[in-house]
Parts: C-alpha cells; sequence; structure tokens
C-alpha cells in the first residue's frame, strides 16, 4: 500500500493513517458461523477463518448515490462480494492506473469463474464529491468497464463512507491559479464478501494479475 495522487506535504491528516488503523485494529479471529448469501439462488457463503480483515474495526457501510443519482447503500450488496476502491475521477496519474488494475484482475477472475463473476461487484467511490458528480462518476467508470459501478454523494456522506473503511484521505492545497486541487490517499482496495463483511486488502497497486489472485484466493 502506498499514498497516491500528490506528493506528500505538511498538512493536518484528516484521520490517523490507513496502513496503523487497518493492520493494528486486526484481532484475533473468534468462530464464524456458516451463513447463506441473501437473494443469492442456491449459493451459500462459508466466511474463511483466515481472512485477514475479519475481527478488524474495519466496516464497510455506506449510504450514496450512483451515476444516475438513484441511493446506493452497503445493504444493496448482501450475497455479493464487492470490489470497493476509493479515489476521484480527476485524479491526475494513479486512480486510473489502479482501477484499470481492479478491472483487469475482476476480468482475469471472470474468464476463468463465470459463475463466481456473476456474485462479484467491482465499486468505484469518488473522495472528491465537490468535483464528482454523478454524471462525471459514470463517465469516469465508463472508461473502465460497464460492469464497474461509480459512486458518489454529499460530503458527508463519502466522509461517512471513508470513515467506516478506515480510509485517509485530504485535500492538498491549490499549486496552479484557478484553484485546482489534488488529494493525497492510499492506493488500496477492499475485498467485502456477501455478508458485508470486509474480507481483505486487493493490491491495485501492483497488477491485475495479483488482483486476480487475491479475488481466487477468497472467491469461493
Amino acid at each position: 500500500m502506498h499514498l497516491a495522487c500528490g506528493a506528500l506535504a505538511e498538512h493536518e491528516p484528516r484521520v490517523m493513517s490507513a496502513r496503523s488503523k487497518l493492520f493494528a485494529s486486526v484481532l484475533a479471529f473468534g468462530a464464524f458461523l456458516t451463513l447463506a448469501g441473501c437473494d443469492s439462488g442456491e449459493y451459500s457463503f462459508t466466511p474463511p477463518a483466515d481472512a485477514p480483515l475479519y475481527g478488524s474495526a474495519v466496516q464497510s457501510d455506506y449510504s450514496l448515490i450512483d451515476s444516475a443519482g438513484n441511493p446506493v447503500s452497503s445493504a444493496d450488496f448482501i450475497g455479493q462480494f464487492q470490489m470497493i476502491y476509493f479515489g476521484y475521477a480527476y485524479c491526475p496519474n494513479v486512480c486510473p492506473f489502479d482501477v484499470s488494475r481492479m478491472v483487469q484482475g475482476y476480468e482475469q477472475f471472470a474468464e476463468a469463474n463465470p459463475d463466481l463473476a456473476e456474485i462479484v461487484q467491482p465499486i468505484f467511490i469518488t473522495v472528491d464529491p465537490e468535483r464528482d458528480t454523478p454524471e462525471v462518476v459514470g463517465e469516469f467508470t465508463a472508461n473502465f468497464s460497464d460492469e464497474l459501478i461509480g459512486l458518489t454523494g454529499s460530503v458527508d456522506q463519502v466522509e461517512a463512507a471513508a470513515d467506516a473503511f478506515y480510509f485517509e484521505f485530504y485535500k492538498i492545497d491549490p499549486v496552479v491559479e484557478g484553484n485546482d486541487y489534488d488529494l493525497q490517499h492510499a492506493s488500496i482496495g477492499y475485498l467485502i464478501d456477501p455478508n458485508g463483511q470486509p474480507m481483505a486488502l486487493l493490491p491495485v497497486d501492483q497488477s491485475g494479475d495479483a488482483v486476480a489472485a487475491e479475488l481466487e484466493r477468497w472467491v469461493r
């Protein structure tokens, strides 16, 4: 995991570092009951005992809107795995590559596992709601895949979603005329299980192959 979209500068972080909260909070994992995914036909999901984010403080709740302006919440995806990436459409050089690797990993997994791919949903959540309107988010995600859902919302909604995931981001002071700005944020993805529980991080900063391998490990 590394910080993306802008050089490090003196700042007041909005929250603690994503790395420290993600990994320092991981607790011993207790026994999980076998739970069937809702609205998933005959598919039944058994949580694996070794998923690294189980038992951590990381949550996956959010209430946002999609590119058509329709309300979307984490509860809408119960019964599916979610691949979630936080970024922003105006990101100059990192987010497009991270999202591309996430989508490539999903497509590789889907080619090898077409049935399982039907219960995997790639999702892009903006951390720049001031500029990333539903229309902008829709245009951004359409550049990568018709399967990729783009979500935005109010500033409060986006911050609440990021807080649930212990995801850090902050605005870098404008460095050019016109008040344009970049956002500093971690370059990571999240895999959420069909019960709505965070399972593992996705190596979107590495390669599509690495993302596909992580899906092969957890999506069963």
